[in-house]
């Protein structure tokens, strides 16, 4: 089948207030999510996509004295491969485990 691919393109900026340090620099980048291209997956983009609007899809987190953008609560899949233990398919219940999220 189809192969959903979301791109969340996230610049380099300044905390604000309520992250974990307002004011200092963060460090952005490119974060790929992958879903399965039928009727649920493009249920559960959009549902994604609204979460994203709502700035519930990523957070900052101080690593090794940087601060950086990271993926939130909501779980994505990050590769199209590799099971569960890899972020990746096959995952029977992930299309159900993410909506119950969201």
């Amino acid at each position: 089948g189809t192969v959903l691919r979301l791109l969340f393109k996230m610049f380099s900026s300044y905390s604000k207030v309520g992250d974990p340090r307002p004011g200092q620099p963060y460090k952005g980048g490119n974060f790929y999510a992958f879903l399965p291209g039928n009727k649920e997956g493009q249920r559960t983009a959009m549902l994604l996509k609204k979460a994203f609007e709502h700035g519930l899809t990523f957070q900052i987190k101080s690593c090794n004295g940087e601060e950086r953008v990271t993926w939130g609560l909501i779980p994505h899949k990050t590769s199209w491969d590799g099971g569960k233990a890899r972020n990746g398919y096959p995952d029977a219940q992930y299309l159900h485990e993410v909506c119950t999220v969201l």
